[in-house]
């Protein structure tokens, strides 16, 4: 190799007597080693993110997205840009460019073509940028690929931030395994988990609910001498909460505070949503209060998890009022999807489904985009009044808007047709989960099989139950829970004894809810001793008795007019401390009513109110029929009038108590006053009102009342009692206006309604006690056309107002009428072959107007 020759930097520069620029010499030239150099190029703003997006005012869409330039064609190594300069394949494309490129393939297709038709591949740190941007898609299996494409590249260096994005990608992906692979696979890459790695797979484990193997590794990350930060502590709590273990979530956080990381708003957060997990509603609200009291300011997330713990804890008001406050204070926590999915559920279990619907259209006016899940809960809260079009409706709107229907949402469509008596309809929609790839869960096929039980298809709930086992999916204690009460509704004992033997087969052990469901279905078909004998296994099996199991015993022991067991009930649930619940109440209340102890019904409703438990209407009712047992009515109607001052809203039964009450009181007057007190309300009229009017009409002798009454009852004919409209009868016959009760015989007939032995009775001894004998023998000739066959006396009466009250002239004529009607009934009979009813064949023997000789072959 030539070499060159270089001579001395420094040049000497001496003032000459011959230059004739004495006076403008300058001074020495002076070249020193740190002379200001080219300098480098500033290769961080091509990774700086560039804001875009584009908003579409038709169809209401807009979008933002950051774009990364990444290192170009210009900055890379010329060797490589000279290798790539002609080749027209080669793209000089962004890193973003070159992620929405791969992302546009399918993961199977060549997506390593498109890698390595990019210029940028040849400078490394674009590397650690395109995994960022690729992981933060979400694309697991195209981060998997670009990632092994990555590592066969000649300039790739392992470096620990690429293995955190693909450990944390692989956690939200729930793929532990894999997320640990990459740990031990960065250190055979020489690089060294600093704690960003350990946070990342300390996450990973938390999110699959994998605590222990948390704390493991974070004994690991202390023996590798790697500080943990307060995001590690985080992430550990989180882990232990995530699960439940509330109280391993606090020993981390009391660790954490020994170490000298304080606790920062997300720590308090996550012991927040330990304690939630853990179901610990009231510590999660104390701890709340704690942390206003030390001036630590709450986020919407802070605001979320409150909602969430009172609306478990039933304190409906306070969430409200909170969610408002939030709403009120945007600037400092702003409701999100989350909050208004709160409250929509809220409300549902509430049955506010009307507020439901309007807190979501709140959402969408506040620009807030709905997910499945805020979808889901309005389905739910639809799906749980058994309004099928409405849930239906919000089904189509999810698929309209982009949205892909999860497992949830066609659970709870199916749910909603099976709540409004639509098992067909349930199981195409069974059938359409399928046909649509998502695989039925255990709630799927528990909402299927309540949809066959509470139509009373027993047969195909169980066919469904067996299909379940068919698919792989262990029966759990839900599912036997769910085939009980479908046996207790339908009145199948022999069934309920076959689903607890199964259960024992499958050695599934019963709980609390089984047995409660269980014996409440025993109570349901009439099998007392079999549910008390449940009831003893259960205590045997020590599986603790809640309200819910004595509540059944308790009603189902007065509905059996079992009142002496039912206090005995009762007198084992105060003893072990069970918190009474209105139905306990109420039961108790009726079973001292119905054995006319009325001072101990008002010590319980008066023990009621003392304890705190707000009396229902159901309450009050049992107390006004308690009364009313009494014929007290002065009381029920001060009962009544609590009832308002208290909000309760009256419905039809109280209203009939009260009226009954007023009836035996000889208050007949305040009945007419409380039907006027209905209508103001809007309170319907029932069999038990219209017959208490009636009465009260009777005994006020007010027939115009009662022809008005007859008008308002005139469209509902066909569905009232025949009992009532009896009554009706005889009070129009008694009064004497015999016209008015034959229309109203004929209005009833005519309806539908179905006239019985009785109604004809109260006809016949009208009709005879107003004279009109013609009628009489027409009313016979009727109720033999009807298939109703006349008694012996109501012949004998006709016969004997004829001797004695109808006079030797018509006399002769009403026993020639009967006759006439008897022999047509017996020759019409006898022509379609037929025999004669016995009474007609024994009272024209009676009398000799036929000889049994002649006429017996015919009748």
């Amino acid at each position: 190799m030539a070499t060159v020759q270089h001579h001395s930097p420094l040049i000497k520069l001496t003032h000459s007597p011959d230059s004739t620029h004495s006076n403008s010499l300058k001074p020495p030239l002076k070249i020193h080693s740190n002379a200001k150099r080219k300098p480098k190029p500033d290769h961080s703003s091509p990774f700086k993110g560039r804001r875009s997006g584009f908003v579409d005012y038709d169809k209401g869409q807009h979008e933002v997205s950051t774009q990364v330039s990444g290192l170009r064609k210009s900055d890379i190594p010329r060797r490589h840009r000279l290798a790539v300069e002609d080749n027209r394949f080669q793209k000089d494309w962004s890193v973003s460019e070159v992620v929405e490129r791969v992302l546009e393939l399918k993961h199977y297709e060549d997506v390593e073509g498109v890698l390595n038709r990019w210029v940028g591949r040849f400078a490394r740190k674009n590397f650690p940028f395109l995994i960022k941007e690729i992981t933060q898609r979400g694309a697991i299996n195209h981060s998997n690929q670009v990632f092994n494409w990555m590592k066969n590249q000649k300039n790739y260096c392992a470096r620990n931030d690429i293995y955190n994005m693909m450990i944390r990608l692989h956690a939200r992906h729930n793929q532990i395994d894999k997320a640990r692979g990459l740990f031990f696979e960065m250190q055979k890459w020489r690089c060294k988990p600093d704690a960003e790695t350990y946070n990342a797979l300390i996450s990973a484990h938390g999110r699959a609910g994998q605590w222990r193997w948390a704390m493991n590794i974070f004994d690991d990350m202390l023996r590798a001498a790697v500080a943990p930060s307060r995001s590690t502590y985080n992430n550990l709590i989180n882990a232990c909460g995530s699960t439940g273990n509330w109280r391993e979530a606090l020993k981390v956080c009391k660790k954490m505070t020994e170490n000298g990381v304080g606790p920062d708003l997300v720590t308090h957060n996550i012991v927040l949503s330990a304690y939630k997990n853990g179901a610990q509603y009231p510590k999660a609200l104390s701890y709340f209060e704690l942390m206003k009291g030390t001036n630590i300011r709450p986020d919407t997330t802070t605001n979320n998890i409150v909602i969430y713990c009172l609306v478990k804890l039933g304190h409906y008001d306070k969430a409200i009022d909170l969610f408002h406050s939030m709403r009120e204070k945007r600037s400092e926590c702003l409701p999100d999807i989350v909050t208004f999915t709160s409250i929509i559920h809220l409300y549902s279990v509430n049955g506010q489904i009307e507020n439901c619907k309007g807190v979501f259209n709140t959402m969408l006016a506040e620009g807030l985009k709905p997910n499945i899940v805020s979808y889901n809960a309005l389905m739910a809260a639809y799906a749980s009044h058994g309004m099928s079009k409405e849930a239906l409706s919000v089904f189509n709107e999810i698929k309209k808007n982009g949205l892909c229907p999860d497992i949830v949402s066609y659970t709870s469509l199916l749910n909603a047709y099976g709540r409004s008596q639509q098992p067909v309809k349930a199981r195409e929609v069974f059938n359409m989960m399928r046909i649509n790839n998502l695989k039925p869960n255990l709630v799927s096929y528990s909402a299927l099989i309540d949809a066959y039980g509470s139509n009373g298809l027993l047969a195909e709930a169980v066919e469904v139950f067996r299909e379940m086992e068919q698919d792989g999916i262990e029966p759990n204690i839900v599912s036997i829970c769910t085939l009980l009460a479908v046996c207790g509704r339908c009145g199948r004992k022999v069934n309920i004894d076959a689903v607890l033997l199964a259960a024992e087969m499958r050695d599934i052990k019963l709980n609390t809810v089984a047995y409660n469901s269980a014996i409440g279905s025993y109570m349901n078909v009439g099998e007392y001793e079999k549910a008390i004998a449940l009831y003893k296994c259960m205590k045997k099996r020590k599986v603790m008795p809640d309200s819910v199991t004595y509540t059944v015993l308790i009603s189902s022991c007065c509905r059996l007019s079992r009142y002496s067991e039912a206090l005995g009930f009762l007198d084992e649930m105060m003893d072990l401390k069970i918190p009474l619940t209105n139905q306990v109440y109420s039961s108790v209340i009726s079973a001292y009513s119905k054995q006319g102890l009325i001072a101990e019904a008002e010590s319980m409703f008066n023990m009621m109110k003392m304890s705190g438990c707000s009396p229902d209407i159901i309450t009050y009712t049992a107390m006004l029929h308690a009364y009313n047992t009494a014929e007290d009515w002065e009381k029920a109607c001060a009962l009544f009038l609590e009832m308002e001052t208290n909000n309760i809203e009256p419905d039809s039964i109280a209203c009939s108590a009260l009226m009954r009450a007023f009836n035996k009181g000889g208050q007949p007057s305040k009945v007419l006053l409380v039907a006027e007190f209905m209508r103001e309300k809007d309170i319907t009229f029932s069999d038990s009102i219209f017959f208490e009017m009636v009465l009260a009409c009777s005994l006020l002798r007010d027939w115009k009342t009662t022809i008005d009454l007859i008008k308002q009852m005139e469209p509902s004919f066909h569905v009232v009692s025949i009992g009532l409209l009896n009554q009706l009868l005889h009070l129009l016959g008694k009064s004497g206006r015999i016209e008015s009760m034959m229309k109203l015989f004929f209005k009833i007939v005519s309806s539908g309604a179905e006239a019985n032995f009785n109604t004809y009775s109260i006809l016949l001894k009208n009709l005879l006690a107003a004279g009109n004998w013609r009628k009489y023998i027409e009313v016979l000739q009727w109720m033999e056309d009807a298939g109703i066959q006349p008694s012996y006396g109501m012949f004998r009466d006709i016969v004997s107002f004829a001797q004695t009250r109808g006079g030797a002239e018509y006399a002769a004529i009403i026993q020639e009428r009967i006759e006439m009607n008897l022999f047509k009934i017996a020759e019409t009979k006898a022509a379609a072959g037929l025999k004669a009813s016995a009474t007609c064949i024994n009272f024209l023997m009676h009398y000799g107007i036929l000889e049994n000789e002649i006429w017996g072959s015919k009748f």
